[in-house]
């Protein structure tokens, strides 16, 4: 059994196959994923489980160099978000990142990831790709 809270066995086969610079995306109930990129469902009902419950448990397993998140954010999801990051960049020892882009082109993005985290959440344009950082 494992130590740390990342229990799911797809997400944490993912972070252990991740390069540096591979992407990967937490994305809210709604996010359109390309066809070429594959699913992690974790959506049970709306809400659950929520972005940011999804995010913690993520940040336990791996280095995060950048993160990229959609403009049209609210002011409050951003700050999350950021305040986050900023704990998360503090634990590791590294800064992390942050780009803001339209989301059009968040989703054209999307396209290279190496898979998609589907969540229950419902709040809009609550995504987040996370590009994989190296600990050294």
């Amino acid at each position: 059994m494992k130590r740390t809270k990342l229990l799911n066995r797809h997400l944490s086969k993912l972070v252990a196959s991740l390069g540096h610079l591979d992407e990967i995306v937490v994305a809210d109930a709604g996010l359109p994923v390309p066809p070429n990129v594959g699913v992690i469902d974790l959506a049970v009902s709306p809400g659950v489980p929520g972005f940011f419950d999804v995010l913690d448990a993520l940040i336990d397993e791996m280095v995060v160099e950048q993160a990229v998140f959609a403009d049209e954010a609210s002011p409050e999801l951003t700050t999350e978000i950021e305040v986050r990051l900023a704990h998360w960049a503090a634990e590791i020892g590294k800064p992390i990142e942050h780009v803001r882009v339209p989301h059009e082109a968040f989703k054209g993005r999307t396209g290279k990831a190496r898979a998609v985290i589907r969540t229950g959440e419902c709040t809009p344009y609550a995504n987040l790709i996370l590009v994989s950082g190296i600990p050294f």
